[in-house]
């Protein structure tokens, strides 16, 4: 499992376990698993998928970055 914490400049949006997040990269959308190389990415305007034991989620930002790193996943996102 991954730990997901999204942020925006108001609040945390989401904090908590995912199995995957899918976020729009500027050069295309990629997925992040668990185990996922180090990276860090800007993220450019669509939605960003993540799966948590209850089902799937979706919001839309407008752009922001991603990390990843030792599964931890953090998101900064304009909603």
């Amino acid at each position: 499992m991954l730990q997901l914490k999204i942020v925006s400049p108001e609040k945390v949006v989401f904090h908590g376990e995912v199995e995957s997040v899918l976020v729009p990269g500027t050069i295309g959308s990629f997925e992040i698993l668990k185990d996922h190389a180090p990276i860090i990415s800007s993220l450019e305007e669509g939605k960003v998928e993540y799966t948590t034991q209850e089902g799937k989620q979706a919001m839309n930002i407008k752009g922001g970055f991603v990390e990843c790193k030792k599964n931890e996943v953090s998101l900064c996102v304009e909603v």
